[in-house]
């Protein structure tokens, strides 16, 4: 179709519809559709008051409960399909069919987006339902209206040459409906795989990880390859386009870049993994996702930090849990001068190795580590299995060693500051203790 002919195909549109409203015949049509469409409303909202779909469902196949739940939701639906059949059927007994053919198109127009309800009830995505049945309910109203040839041939008379690439209307409509129906099937193909990769012992969770990232890469570019070739677009075509990609990459997506390489080198090192316990900057805490740009590091008071994978890769990373789970734990403490510093460290070494969580195989060691000028400094050490809730460990342990040296008469020192005070005629000197 040339642009020109759609002036006289609009004027002949509205020469046809003219005369059919002038007709006496279409009045009494559209009272039906109108009689109909009340009568369906209010016994579609009769059938859903009265069927409780729980209890008429019970024990029935999940896929079945499915298409009940959606016939009664869309029951206004089928039920003015079903009145606009019987009145075109009547019509067609008592007069001409060209009298009834508004109540055929009603009709074929019901059934059309009741059908098209029933096959999108598999999707989840509420958005994704409706944007999907409005377009396939458009595709067949214009199939019924006979008008799909000539809208297609519309669409596609309007075209952008960019290089050896003719874009359309059309050409960019089966691009995204394929485009969004093949990613669909991609996402559903790689959460089946994420699945079975996720059940398999044998694989360690970082290379569980890289292998999901890495197919579901692989499934998304295979997917926009097809499409690409399915609606005619020459991939050599995109060409044109490398070098704009290019500069933007080199520029406004280097970082998004360096974290997805950055990611791939994490998961392919095993440096860090779900479930290690890690420390980068001031930030601590267990490593509970790892994603694309980023890894979600869950603390202990309910935050999560999102540390860019770069960072992981150029910055010094404390993991506690890289090898071995075992963790020493250093408690310092001190005397004063008169206690008896075999007696503290006796005492320290049985506190820390009646701790819970102290790993029994594994002896606790305390030393002394300076004479101070305020006493005695000792150092205690002691493993416990897992790095989590080291911080309460320690203080039960600190808790631990007051009270036994309450009980022992042994004094934890504290520093002696001498105030001198001159004021007045006379020279006066006090001198005051300030713990610390």
């Amino acid at each position: 179709m040339d642009l020109n002919d759609i002036p006289e195909v609009l004027q002949s549109a509205a020469r046809s519809a003219g005369l059919e409203i002038t007709s006496p015949w279409f009045y009494l049509q559209l009272g039906l559709m109108l009689a109909s469409a009340g009568i369906a409303y209010a016994a579609g909202a009769a059938i859903r008051a009265r069927i409780d779909l729980t209890a008429l469902a019970m024990g029935w196949p999940a896929a079945l409960r499915l298409f009940m739940r959606v016939l009664v939701g869309s029951a206004s639906t089928a039920v003015f399909a079903v009145l606009m059949t019987l009145a075109r059927v009547i019509m067609l007994t008592s007069t001409w069919p060209s009298r009834s053919y508004l109540l055929a198109v009603a009709a074929n127009l019901a059934f059309a987006w009741l059908l098209i309800r029933l096959i999108t009830s598999v999707i989840r995505n509420e958005f994704i339902v409706r944007l999907v049945s409005l377009s396939a309910w458009l595709v067949a109203a214009l199939s019924i209206l006979g008008q799909l040839d000539p809208t297609i041939e519309a669409l596609d008379s309007v075209s952008v040459v960019l290089g050896g690439l003719r874009l359309t209307p059309l050409l960019l409509i089966k691009l995204g409906v394929l485009l969004a129906v093949a990613l669909w099937l991609t996402n559903i193909a790689s959460n089946f795989v994420e699945s079975r990769i996720t059940q398999s012992g044998d694989l360690t969770p970082s290379i569980q990880v890289l292998l999901v990232k890495m197919i579901r890469l692989a499934l998304m570019i295979f997917a926009v390859a097809v499409v690409m070739s399915a609606v005619g677009i020459n991939l050599s075509a995109l060409a044109i386009f490398s070098g704009a990609a290019g500069v933007g990459i080199g520029f406004g997506l280097q970082k998004i870049v360096a974290n997805f390489i950055s990611g791939i080198i994490l998961l392919a090192d095993k440096s860090v993994k779900p479930g290690d316990l890690v420390t980068i900057g001031d930030s601590s805490g267990r490593i509970s996702a790892m994603k694309t740009r980023y890894i979600s590091v869950a603390a202990g008071d309910g935050r999560e930090f999102l540390i860019p994978n770069e960072d992981l890769v150029t910055q010094k990373v404390v993991n506690w849990t890289y090898t071995d789970k075992n963790t020493l734990v250093k408690v310092s403490f001190g005397t004063n001068y008169d206690a008896d510093p075999r007696l503290v460290c006796k005492l320290a070494i049985e506190i820390a190795a009646a701790a819970p969580r102290a790993i029994k195989s594994k002896p606790p060691n305390c030393i002394l580590t300076e004479f101070a000028e305020v006493g005695m400094k000792f150092s205690l050490t002691f493993w416990i299995a897992d790095p989590d809730g080291m911080d309460n460990v320690k203080s039960d342990v600190m808790l631990s060693l007051w009270e036994a040296f309450k009980r022992e008469g042994i004094r934890v020192p504290y520093p002696v500051r001498e105030i001198r005070i001159r004021g007045g005629a006379l020279p006066v000197e006090t001198t005051v203790e300030v713990s610390s």
